[in-house]
């Protein structure tokens, strides 16, 4: 069964932003609540990166782990979901992940922020799919509707790539073994030298 993963190919991201437009489009996410943002790494000086980030929906999720009502579970295609109606916002998941993923609707304290909402994936919840309910709790089913999740098909660059790990993988490395014009940037030759 494939592990859908998200990529972000920093070379190619341009910080536009259109992934997190997306996102907050196609999903109604409440103001406030960031589901995916963009990072600059190095801002303003040479070699400046930016990045798009969001839930990464992690094999052995540390957000899963922590949470005393267990609202977390995974999907048979990897992705990492929650259920609104058994989370108590105590904020263990929000501590717990290293990507910060876990956003709160308010910013009063723990308890009375209202429900955790993170990144879906676009696989909504669980209830049943593509139903009003759904979309109100979690917003859209793309993966459903045998669609990508929409920061990645808005991405003007494709520098976010999200789908079957493997493929997404495959895709990266085919880029990064002809960046700039190199036809093979890691192997033997690299590595020891062309007469060995």
């Amino acid at each position: 069964m494939a592990r859908m993963k998200f990529l972000c190919d920093a070379d190619r991201c341009i910080e536009c932003n259109g992934c997190v437009t997306a996102c907050k489009n196609a999903n109604e996410v409440p103001w406030g609540v960031n589901r995916r943002r963009v990072v600059t790494l190095n801002d303003g000086l040479p070699g400046e990166k930016s990045i798009s980030v969001a839930c990464m929906h992690c094999t052995d999720a540390p957000c899963a782990a922590v949470c005393p009502t267990d609202c977390f579970y995974t999907t048979t295609d990897g992705i990492v979901l929650h259920d609104k109606d058994l989370c108590i916002g105590c904020g263990y998941c929000f501590y717990a992940c290293p990507f910060g993923a876990p956003q709160f609707p308010t910013t009063e304290a723990f308890g009375v922020r209202g429900k955790m909402d993170k990144c879906t994936f676009c696989a909504g919840g669980p209830d049943d799919p593509n139903t009003p309910a759904e979309f109100e709790k979690y917003g859209a089913n793309r993966i459903a509707q045998g669609k990508l999740p929409a920061c990645a098909e808005m991405c003007a660059t494709k520098a976010l790539l999200a789908g079957d790990g493997d493929l997404v993988a495959d895709i990266y490395r085919q880029r990064t073994m002809t960046r700039d014009g190199r036809p093979q940037t890691w192997g033997w030759a690299k590595a020891y030298g062309a007469g060995a």
